[in-house]
């Protein structure tokens, strides 16, 4: 048993105390020996006799985190997959017919498989530590829970609850748990065991009925009921997905199977799910951002000094915003500056909202807000800015202000401070030209809304130090993102390859394709929103304002068009002032059927909606080949996960290169020159063409994974 993941050994009142323990590893996963070394558990258990069993991690931080990742990757056939789901079965299954009562004692994460074995048991308890989350994600990978999820949980919670938590991926807090009846008991972890043992003395488990309202258990207790749960269920997976995920769908017909079959045969369909997704080229695409973003997080990792001060130079949305993760994702003590105080009560009110909101939904206690709260301050000159570690500017995209804040920090500020520039165009090396310290500067470019886009680009200039870059990059990990480091040229990678695309959206709007049709085009591509509604939804006067930087810096095909100056000559600024493309009110948007005349517009539709979509992904694509072959961004994993996380770039496609892959790069060059018959601007790029030529692909013949 030495090298087994798990330790037995048998306590004084005669229970049988197994800890869960990966050697080498930070977090438990489930891998393939796990079967065989729990068989033998199980059969060690039986032999001592034992009164009872209890499940408990030696990690810090987490009972099982999940299925090692890798070990689903290595099912290369449908039958390797079906192996692995009908094995966990098969030994979850043993663990139920135990003749004594089994225990899974909770602290830290409990997700995918890690869930699933403590449903195979009698009792759940749990720490009330804020680090418990229990849930089933795994359809953020494509997938649907494979060791038993599906069956378990809605005996357990119900079948709309299951339903919400496994379709949205949802990872719940103890608390939560406690209430819903997913665990037996919520406990503090220095009593977890003991609050286990208690457990024990129950005996085995017969049964358990969800804790559910009157009208839940009218709707879930019959065949009417239940088809109306199921069937809203439906139509809700396939308004969010729009077709491109099968997993929901396989979730729902499992937990159908579940309260409608026999549990060997809603066992079944579990299985056969499970292994029809694990083949699919969405999961594997999902998978492969998995994959990406957990080698993206070993680099850098060894900054040494790490930040625990930052100051934020402007009171903005985008200031309030970083204020905000810096203080209460990354737990830094944060000095807001600004010219006024209404900058600082503004940004301050931005933090208090979102924090209430969680206060309300009991995320946060009362006291846990007002000490996230306290974290924040904020004045009108430069006072307490001498200790700071990093200072990061949110102000106007204006290389003459910000070069006049790198100048004030470094007298302000002490020798070691950087200075964090969250610029969306400028050059990083523009604005450090006069600095004293220019191994101090660097770009930390943000995304709107800051708490909720999960991506930042790192830019350092040629002066930056590795230090330095090393040190951001962690701070960003810390604000809960995913960076990517990417050179030093107007644009970056984001917006440089979302400018051509969204000029090639206005631009089939000036001829005449209806401004609804052209952002369904792209939503039914996959995108989140439309061109049109993003740039809504960033505000049209801040588009016109990076437009003209990267036409000087990269040329022609930047430019935007110049009738787009008349809206906001009109005051049509997007949804902050609204109105823009459409018309917003407190419920709902509509397109301003206005705005064809202030354009010049004769509404005249030509295009189908994939060639719609066709066009403007094609711009984006052509743009992202270059991005690489100029070396903007380090590899094409990085451009994946910069368009995935920073535009919303379809994830089920794995990002534009995964996606150029799967098309083939002779196929996208041809699409190119056909379209640039019309339009010289969809000229496909060298590299691309050189790859069409030499059949060659972004990832070496292989996905991401």
């Amino acid at each position: 048993m030495s090298e087994s993941v798990f330790d037995f050994s048998v306590n004084e009142q005669n229970i049988a105390v197994v800890t869960i323990d990966v050697p080498g590893e930070k977090m438990n996963t489930l891998r393939a020996s796990f079967v065989d070394d729990l068989n033998a558990v199980l059969k060690q258990a039986l032999e001592s006799q034992v009164k009872g069993l209890v499940f408990i991690s030696a990690k810090s931080d987490n009972f099982i985190a999940g299925a090692d990742i890798n070990m689903l990757d290595n099912a290369k056939t449908r039958d390797d997959a079906l192996y692995l789901s009908q094995t966990c079965h098969s030994v979850f299954a043993d663990m139920v017919k135990l003749p004594f009562p089994t225990v899974a004692a909770m602290h830290g994460a409990a997700l995918g498989g890690g869930l699933e074995f403590a449903l195979a048991c009698d009792y759940r308890v749990c720490s009330d530590a804020s680090n418990t989350k229990l849930g089933l994600p795994e359809v953020q990978l494509g997938l649907l829970p494979g060791g038993g999820g599906t069956q378990r949980l809605p005996k357990l919670v119900g079948i709309q609850k299951a339903l919400e938590w496994m379709l949205t991926g949802k990872q719940v807090r103890a608390k939560q748990a406690k209430k819903a009846g997913l665990v037996d008991d919520c406990v503090p972890q220095s009593i977890l065991l003991a609050a286990a043992f208690k457990q024990i003395e129950k005996g085995k488990r017969k049964s358990q009925k969800p804790k559910l309202s009157k009208l839940s258990t009218l709707l879930e207790s019959n065949p009417f009921g239940r088809n109306i749960i199921f069937k809203k269920a439906q139509e809700n997976v396939d308004k969010k997905t729009g077709g491109h995920y099968p997993a929901p769908s396989a979730i729902i017909k499992s937990v159908r199977a579940a309260v409608e079959m026999s549990p060997a045969k809603g066992f079944e369909v579990e299985a056969q799910g499970f292994a029809d997704l694990c083949m699919t080229d969405v999961s594997k695409s999902l998978r492969g951002i998995f994959f990406a973003t957990t080698e993206m997080k070993k680099e850098y990792s060894n900054a040494g000094a790490k930040i625990e001060k930052a100051a934020v130079l402007g009171g903005g949305l985008m200031g309030a915003g970083i204020a905000h993760v810096s203080a209460c994702k990354a737990g830094v003590k944060v000095r807001i500056k600004d010219v006024a105080q209404k900058g600082i009560s503004g940004a301050l009110n931005y933090s208090y909202k979102i924090l209430n909101k969680k206060q309300k939904r009991r995320i946060l206690s009362h006291a846990e807000m007002q000490q996230q709260m306290n974290q924040i301050t904020g004045g009108v000159n430069y006072d307490g800015f001498k200790n700071m570690d990093i200072v990061i500017e949110a102000v106007f995209e204006d290389l003459a202000l910000k070069q006049a804040m790198v100048a004030d920090i470094e007298t302000q500020c002490n020798d070691n401070t950087i200075f964090a520039s969250n610029t969306s165009s400028l050059p990083i090396a523009q604005i450090a030209s006069d600095a004293a310290r220019p191994e101090n500067v660097i770009g930390l470019h943000y995304f709107s809304p800051v708490e909720k886009m999960p991506l930042v680009e790192i830019i350092p200039h040629q002066g930056t130090s590795e230090t330095t870059i090393a040190k951001v990059v962690n701070f960003a990990r810390k604000q809960g993102k995913t960076p990517i480091v990417v050179k030093d040229k107007a644009g970056f990678y984001v917006n440089r390859i979302l400018a051509p695309y969204v000029n090639e959206a206005a631009n089939l709007l000036l001829a005449g394709e209806p401004i609804e049709k052209i952002d369904q085009a792209l939503v039914e591509f996959g995108f989140p929103v439309g061109p049109m509604t993003l740039l809504d939804e960033v505000g049209i006067d801040i588009g016109s304002k990076i437009a003209p930087i990267l036409e000087n810096e990269l040329g022609e095909r930047f430019k935007a068009p110049d009738a787009f100056s008349r809206l906001i000559d009109a005051g049509r600024l997007g949804r902050k002032s609204k109105r823009g493309f459409y018309l917003y009110d407190k419920k709902d948007k509509k397109v301003d059927e206005s705005i064809y005349s202030l354009l010049g517009v004769t509404v005249n539709p030509r295009l189908n909606k994939e060639e719609i979509a066709q066009r403007c992904v094609a711009q984006m694509l052509n743009e992202a080949s270059r991005c690489l072959d100029e070396g903007i961004i380090a590899s094409a994993r990085d451009g994946d996960i910069g368009a995935i996380f920073g535009i919303g770039f379809p994830p089920f496609l794995g990002g534009p290169f995964s996606y150029m892959d799967k098309l083939g790069a002779a196929k996208v060059a041809s699409q190119l020159a056909t379209f640039a018959e019309q339009n010289s601007q969809f000229t496909p790029s060298e590299a691309l063409t050189k790859m069409a030529q030499e059949n060659d692909v972004y990832y070496g013949g292989e996905t991401q994974s």
